[in-house]
């Protein structure tokens, strides 16, 4: 007997064409079956239920991936490496403007006041890229306009502008001249200092993993894929490449606390890329070929430079902090330069695009496919 709705001897229209063509014998095969047919001339007629469980004879080959004419389904991404670097020096500097709040209230000046005027130097260096990339300055003021909470690049704008004065108050209190430090303005921007460094980092969190969403909640494959672990690796990089700034800046017997916070970030960061370089299947491929592989391996192996030298040696020797502190922040900037490249190859190859997309279908059906 066969299976409902896939055709076969219970149906008369079928019967009766096969025996016109000299092919009908009844069968009890049921959907995925091979049955041996024969035509009037005892030739076979191959398989009377195909793969699928239909039962008609393919009149063409099965289709494979395609987009139309060969093109591109999606556009490529019109960012340029500069948007890697702007990803980079934003989640720095909120890595750098939470580990100073720490510093601050455990006693460690010179890891705060590393951290504070690093912090900034950062969001100066990524304001510079941003804009260079917009092309026009006015461009970020016009992003003010509006505040719309469904949009992440509205949202980081905001975020931007609140996080901003917060720390270049907080730097301006390790700025301030000795001389000046007696009137009532030095007074007043030293008082404000720790208030100011709170609320930086109390804002640090977001403005580290903004770069996150915004990847996330576009339709590149490669990234809106990897929205599981994107936010991961933005946190935890900038966690691992704040630490080891605080470990450049500061001397030993303070840096400790960064020093452990580059080993938990460098920890989950190589955790969190591996996974999203194999959970994602076809569109791995994206995060392992051509320049973002190149980009993420490089990545790893600074990173796991960096945390093994400041585990092993950053609590003896200066100079060996610093090592393994420019080693993690050169892993930062190559991991942000592999995920830009990533989202950007699996744009122009249509195989990303279609394939999983026709694995949802297969997996949900077409009105539940996500």
């Amino acid at each position: 007997m066969t299976r409902p709705g896939t055709g076969g001897d219970r149906d008369p229209a079928h019967r009766a064409q096969a025996r016109e063509q000299g092919d009908y014998r009844p069968s009890t095969a049921g959907a995925g079956d091979l049955v041996d047919r024969r035509g009037p001339g005892g030739g076979p007629l191959g398989p009377l239920v195909r793969d699928d469980g239909s039962r008609e004879q393919p009149m063409v080959p099965r289709a494979e991936f395609r987009s139309y004419y060969g093109r591109q389904i999606l556009k490529t991404p019109a960012w340029e490496d500069k948007i890697a670097y702007y990803f980079f020096a934003g989640g720095l500097s909120g890595g750098a403007a939470l580990l100073a709040a720490g510093a601050d209230l455990t006693g460690r000046p010179a890891l705060r006041r590393g951290g504070r005027i690093g912090g900034l130097a950062a969001l100066a260096a990524g304001a510079y890229f941003l804009v260079a990339d917009l092309g026009r300055p006015d461009r970020f003021h016009h992003m003010l306009r509006v505040a719309k909470p469904t949009s992440p690049m509205s949202m980081g704008t905001w975020l931007l502008t609140a996080y901003g004065p917060a720390l270049g108050l907080a730097a301006a209190s390790e700025l301030v001249p000795k001389r000046w430090q007696g009137s009532v303005p030095g007074r007043l921007v030293r008082v404000l200092g720790r208030p100011a460094g709170l609320a930086a980092a109390a804002l640090a969190p977001g403005v580290a993993s903004y770069g996150a969403v915004l990847l996330s909640q576009t339709a590149v494959p490669a990234w809106h894929s990897g929205h599981e672990e994107l936010p991961f690796i933005f946190t935890a990089s900038s966690a691992a490449s704040a630490g080891g700034l605080g470990m450049i800046v500061a001397p030993v017997s303070e840096a400790a606390p960064a020093r452990r916070l580059a080993t938990y970030g460098a920890v989950v960061e190589l955790a969190a890329s591996r996974r999203l370089e194999t959970r994602l299947g076809l569109v791995s491929e994206a995060y392992q070929t051509g320049a973002a592989g190149q980009y993420l391996r490089r990545a790893s192996t600074l990173t796991a430079a960096g945390v093994l030298g400041s585990v092993l040696l950053g609590r003896r020797s200066r100079i060996a902090a610093a090592a393994s502190g420019l080693a993690l922040l050169a892993g930062g900037v190559f991991e942000r330069l592999g995920l830009l490249h990533a989202g950007i190859q699996s744009a122009q190859d249509p195989k990303y695009v279609v394939e999983p997309q026709r694995r949802r279908i297969a997996e949900h059906g077409p009105t539940r496919a996500r």
